[in-house]
């Protein structure tokens, strides 16, 4: 036995890409992607990939390890570029079109971006970004316009690109051997979480990771061959929850859709295609719900979201979604629980249906272990349902930590070997695991991380304010939004109003994080040692 030791042959570095290649084998010629124009297969898919990683290679001189960013909405280059970036050995980062020029130009200077991809439509954006990025004496990046909307047919005419997309494409090769990785650790992507201007979290997941992530997140949803998928979650969250990869590896249609906060367009596709699957934040299903105005689906479409309430649940199913909810983070790459469906509650009534199904339920085959502690012993806690701890989680598809901070990676990936969340939740008698609040300073509104810290900062550089604390507030739409608890300096009470304090955030920060509601108060809440106590701020929405 001592002697059955690792041999190439049976120790491959995992990694997603090799579902492409067996696509355009096995689902040749399916439909891989549908936009704007014709139907693009499988195989065609394939060899557009590699063309498009032999120019990353050769045209745009990209090396090895070198980040390469995508700007843009679920069209179908991005959706290729999730390929074509790792095959040519680089590190994808797919960046929130919706941020702000200065945010933007943060991350493109943090992950030292060589390449980005730009959609037409973000090209002002972009263009702000690396101008912002020069005066601060950056190196500038290369840049790439995107332009499916006009099915590939655009003209370049802006010297600040080196060429076009499909410009790119056509000088490519489709013969070129896309890079394998040599050790399955290697990273693959780096995701950006919250703190996009004050310290940037830059998540490095690996291949092996982006292998278990996708092939957990299949199982789990029972995801069949040849699905018809929606994109409307944006791809540029965690890679659209792997799904990305996942398609390729089931044989699936994405449908793409650059807009899916417009409703009827959602609702249109979904009956042109047939569509089977989709994934979604509780708000654009708020969206959809409020445009149906109850009339139900013609046949039902499965539906993974997270963070939603019992209410909101039994809504999304009364329309004809089949729900399955689950929870996740950035740092792992997608799901990392989700609830698991017993056929014993099918015969109990809707809003006990939904009240289970609003739990974020069971670790998912990704994860080795999930467990409820007390943060300070680091000692479980009774599966009662009522014993309120942080959660914490192992497994095989975690991340290789925050890109260029050790400091962050040590504080949530600890000695004990445990990945701490920031999540307070607790746990059932049934085992399952439901969340009760958030320990982190994160507000999540439409999907969106908005550190509460950094909204704190930009409040505190207005002129007038002495102190300020940002909490989460519950929305029935958006699911939270951020609350400003706002303090002036002596004697500028009466010479600031909220309209003023709102107009200085949006001057510095993406408008989904500028605060809804300013609240001036003449002392914040705080401890012996001078610490904000926000519970006390968030009791208002308790009451």
């Amino acid at each position: 036995m001592d002697l059955l030791l690792p041999h190439p042959s049976n120790s491959a570095p995992l990694t997603v890409l090799g579902f492409l290649e067996r696509a355009a084998t096995a689902y040749g010629d399916s439909p891989s992607i549908v936009h704007t124009a014709t139907p693009t297969t499988w195989s065609e898919t394939y060899r557009r990939c590699l063309r498009m990683r032999s120019s990353v290679s050769s045209t745009a001189a990209i090396q090895k390890g070198q980040v390469v960013s995508v700007v843009g909405p679920n069209v179908p280059s991005v959706y290729e570029l999730q390929f074509a970036v790792p095959m040519s050995g680089a590190i994808l980062n797919n960046i929130n079109p919706r941020l702000d020029a200065n945010a933007l130009s943060v991350l493109l200077d943090h992950s030292g971006s060589k390449l980005v991809f730009v959609d037409h439509k973000s090209k002002p954006l972009v263009l702000e970004a690396v101008e912002i990025l020069r005066k601060k004496g950056g190196r500038a990046p290369l840049l790439v316009l995107l332009h499916d909307d006009d099915d590939g047919n655009a003209k370049l005419d802006d010297e600040n690109f080196i060429g076009t997309y499909e410009g790119l494409m056509e000088s490519g090769d489709p013969s070129f051997k896309w890079v394998r990785p040599r050790n399955e650790q290697e990273p693959m992507v780096l995701n950006y979480t919250s703190g996009t201007t004050s310290s940037p979290k830059g998540v490095l997941l690996s291949h092996r990771a982006a292998y278990i992530n996708t092939i957990s997140s299949l199982i789990d949803w029972s995801v069949p061959n040849r699905p018809v998928y929606l994109w409307t979650l944006p791809i540029f969250h965690a890679n659209g929850w792997t799904y990305t990869w996942g398609m390729a590896a089931v044989g699936g249609k994405n449908v793409c859709m650059r807009r899916p906060d417009v409703s009827q367009e959602v609702f249109d596709l979904m009956e042109k295609h047939d569509v089977t699957h989709m994934c979604a934040a509780p708000e654009l299903l708020n969206r959809l719900v409020i445009h149906r105005k109850e009339r139900p689906l013609k046949k039902p479409v499965r539906v993974m979201t997270g963070g939603s309430s019992p209410k909101k649940i039994s809504e999304y199913e009364s329309l004809g979604f089949d729900v399955s909810h689950g929870y996740g983070m950035t740092e792992v790459g997608g799901m990392m629980t989700s609830c698991a469906w017993k056929p014993e509650w099918n015969v109990l009534d809707a809003m006990e249906r939904a009240r289970l199904k609003s739990r974020q339920g069971v670790r998912t085959l990704g994860i080795s272990e999930v467990d409820v502690i007390d943060p300070e012993t680091g000692e479980s806690l009774k599966h009662d349902g009522v014993s309120q701890g942080e959660i914490v989680v192992r497994g095989m598809g975690m991340m290789l930590g925050y890109y260029k901070n050790p400091e962050g990676t040590a504080e949530c990936m600890k000695s004990d070997g445990w990945f701490y969340t920031g999540d307070l939740g607790v746990i059932h008698e049934d085992n399952y695991i439901e969340i009760k609040g958030r320990s982190k300073d994160v507000i999540i509104c439409g999907g969106e991380n908005i550190n509460s810290i950094e909204v704190e900062t930009v409040l505190c550089m207005h002129p007038n304010v002495k102190e300020a604390a940002v909490v989460a507030r519950p929305d029935s739409f958006w699911g939270e939004v951020a609350y400003a608890f706002v303090c002036l300096k002596d004697g500028r009470g009466g010479k600031v109003n909220e309209k003023e304090i709102r107009d200085h955030c949006k001057e510095k920060l993406p408008s989904y994080m500028v605060p809804r509601d300013v609240e001036f108060v003449e002392d914040l809440p705080k401890t012996a040692t001078g610490k904000i106590q926000k519970f006390i701020l968030r009791e208002k929405w308790l009451k």
